[in-house]
């Protein structure tokens, strides 16, 4: 038994503990800065802005014909410096700020100039300027994946107005609506890493600008093979390991999910990559470069939206439906509607991007394999409807949107190189360059 004395010393220490302890509780909930998380954020975003240059700009310049081959890497490297601006600017504040009353549709502006993003601001466990940077890269990448539909006949001057209004009116309200608190969010879609922001939205508007400048000069009858399959093969290679950030680093953190979404991104990039293969090969005799190149592509866009939710087995199902699905729409439908996507961008990224972003609703359920359904969402059927719903969403307003900024900079400043100009090619005619020393 203590004494008097001892239990009337400890009365004090106690009281003193007791109120030092619900403060420290509290202090332990408040946001800290991990130095994993950001040293592991630091790199996927290095890695995602290696996606677009050098990686899609590669793959590219090298299914383009040699006398447009600088044309496509000037495109990218002029996005990526531009968006970089815009979104510094103003698009990460819509895409990412509170909008009030109107928070469902767009954010405000008040992170506008990056007001607020200082050295000390966090976003969870990361600096709020490593998340915003991040983003970033997806905000160049999305626009850069378009130019696939239009190359070699755009004029760079419309492009470039075209892409400024573009992430402004189509990408960073999109983003804001799944990933910035916005409708499409609150409904419950899953799209970890961008299944409807980027590869569905990006395919979209890629189709629409295929439609509105219409087909290459001579297209389809005469042959336009690609100049230079390495270099296509070593973009596609670049794409794969960048795609590592893309998916992996949308979690921000170096946690289990961000190591199971490397793993099901490496899984349904391998599939895809082998169904398109043997589709070809079935198809027309011979397996191609290009072919299981451009399969592993399909892959890594099919697996993004699902890549934070979906398991190993459901990552191969997911890889095999959209390098089928991609393969089908490329080789087929296009041929069979007539339209030039020079590139496939509404093919690969479009088609493979809502096939993953459907099957996202399916694998993701635990007896799958998965990591669950969004919160509240009874079941698969409930899922898949609330995937759709986004999917249309994304097609219908991304769609519309660039629709009417093609048709508005056609009927003002024009879109498309005259003929001599796309004849000649767009690396002379535009930037006074060649590729190549002949």
């Amino acid at each position: 038994m203590k004494s008097i004395r001892e239990l009337t010393l400890s009365r004090p220490l106690l009281a003193v503990l007791l109120t030092i302890l619900p403060l420290s509780v509290f202090a332990q909930e408040e946001p800290a800065l991990s130095a994993g998380d950001t040293a592991w954020m630091l790199t996927a975003t290095a890695l995602v802005l290696f996606m677009t240059i050098p990686g899609l700009s590669l793959f590219y310049a090298g299914l383009v014909r040699s006398k447009n081959v600088l044309s496509v890497l000037m495109q990218c490297f002029a996005i990526a410096c531009m968006m970089s601006i815009l979104w510094a600017l103003y698009a990460y504040s819509i895409a990412f700020s509170d909008g009030g009353a109107m928070n469902a549709w767009i954010g405000g502006l008040e992170k506008a100039f990056l007001s607020g993003v200082t050295v000390d601001a966090l976003s969870g466990t990361i600096p709020e300027s490593l998340f915003m940077t991040f983003q970033m890269t997806f905000a160049i990448i999305t626009p850069a994946l378009i130019v696939g539909a239009f190359a070699e006949r755009m004029k760079f001057s419309a492009m470039l107005i075209f892409m400024a209004l573009w992430v402004t009116l189509v990408y960073a309200p999109i983003a804001h609506w799944v990933w910035g608190g916005g409708w499409i969010g609150e409904m419950g879609a899953l799209d970890f890493a961008g299944g409807t922001v980027v590869h569905i939205n990006a395919g979209v508007a890629a189709l629409m600008a295929a439609l509105v400048l219409g087909k290459r000069k001579g297209y389809p009858g005469t042959a336009m093979p690609p100049h230079n399959l390495g270099l296509t093969v070593v973009g596609a290679s670049m794409l794969w390991v960048g795609w590592f950030g893309f998916n992996a680093g949308s979690e921000l953190a170096a946690d289990g999910t961000a190591g199971m979404a490397m793993t099901v991104t490496q899984l349904a990039t391998a599939a895809a990559a082998l169904t398109w293969m043997f589709a070809e090969w079935i198809n027309h005799g011979k397996p191609s470069v290009l072919g299981i190149a451009t399969g592993a592509v399909a892959g890594l866009v099919a697996i993004t939206p699902a890549s934070g939710t979906a398991g190993p087995m459901g990552a191969l199902a997911i890889g095999f439906a959209g390098g089928l699905f991609a393969f089908i729409a490329a080789t087929k439908v296009k041929h069979w509607f007539g339209y030039d996507d020079s590139l496939d961008v509404w093919g690969v990224h479009g088609v493979a991007g809502i096939v993953g972003a459907i099957l996202t609703g399916v694998f993701a359920a635990p007896a799958l394999g998965g990591a669950g359904l969004a919160d509240g969402v009874s079941g698969i059927g409930a899922q898949v409807w609330i995937q759709f719903l986004s999917v249309m969403a994304t097609l219908v307003y991304g769609g519309v949107v660039s629709l009417l900024i093609l048709l508005v900079l056609k009927a003002t400043i024009g879109l498309r190189v005259n003929e001599e100009q796309e004849t000649e090619g767009l690396d002379i005619a535009l930037h006074d360059e060649r590729g190549y020393i002949l």
